[in-house]
């Protein structure tokens, strides 16, 4: 019975739907976070009666046929980026992406990953890193004197020293976007990764070729709103509830066929 097959992969379909929705409630404090949604389609279909085949000897043409379907399989894990709320903290290395665009940091490899995560950090010699270490591109060190830290909107970082009126520049942020966002590779951490989904990370000084600016003192909040998660999940719990019910019912049907005499 093709029934038992079809409710197995709804079932499943729905158990990944929850694990989608847990790891964005899991995220609702991480900052820079965007929500993930699962997308589902059907699978193939058997041609039982194909549609427009000829019926009769005089030609008469099946107008719909027979196709039954054989379930459901998962298509895609998106990420619906949306612009977090910012929250003001006050820092001295936080800053937070107002509209498009990902800061770019150097891993371990040598390789390039990307974030939204503005809490920033500086290492014992000075360097601009994330709160993993990594270094923010381009590399920017602040000397051990200087007072106070300030950064504008176009990622211009200045340094005020005892002693000096005007601050000192100390270099500039970058951000990096994409003509794809949807094909980065998530890796953990708040980091992204290039593939040839994305396409190449195009550079540019924040407020130019449409990417954002950048909020001194601020973080962006995860965008994950709680309510439509909430809804999501009590939706899939049925889904669940209900191809339970559909193996359920195919059992009972097998059961009597099994009595007839």
């Amino acid at each position: 019975m093709r029934a038992l097959d079809i409710a197995a992969t709804g079932m499943s379909a729905q158990q990944m739907r929850v694990e989608v929705i847990s790891n964005n409630l899991a995220n609702m404090s991480t900052t820079g976070y965007s929500p993930r949604r699962a997308d589902f389609a059907d699978l193939h279909y058997q041609q039982m009666t194909r549609a427009g085949a000829i019926n009769a000897a005089d030609g008469t043409v099946v107008p719909a046929g027979v196709q039954l379907g054989l379930g459901v399989r998962p298509a895609a894990v998106t990420v619906t980026f949306s612009q977090g709320a910012l929250a003001q903290t006050g820092g001295d290395l936080d800053i937070a992406i107002e509209g498009r665009g990902y800061l770019e940091v150097t891993l371990p490899s040598g390789a390039s990953g990307y974030t939204r995560d503005g809490a920033l950090r500086r290492t014992g010699d000075g360097l601009i890193v994330t709160a993993d270490g990594y270094e923010v591109s381009p590399g920017i060190t602040i000397p051990d004197d200087a007072r106070q830290i300030a950064i504008n909107a176009d990622g211009e970082v200045y340094a005020y020293f005892a002693g000096q009126v005007e601050p000192d520049l100390l270099g500039q942020f970058t951000l990096v976007g994409f003509s794809n966002d949807q094909g980065l590779e998530a890796m953990g951490s708040n980091l992204f990764l290039e593939t040839a989904a994305s396409g190449p990370p195009l550079q540019a000084q924040p407020g130019e070729d449409g990417l954002g600016t950048l909020r001194h003192g601020y973080v962006e909040t995860s965008s994950v709103d709680a309510v439509r998660e909430i809804t999501e999940l009590i939706e899939a719990q049925r889904g669940y509830e209900l191809n339970a019910k559909v193996i359920t019912a195919a059992d009972q049907m097998l059961g009597a066929t099994t009595q007839v005499r």
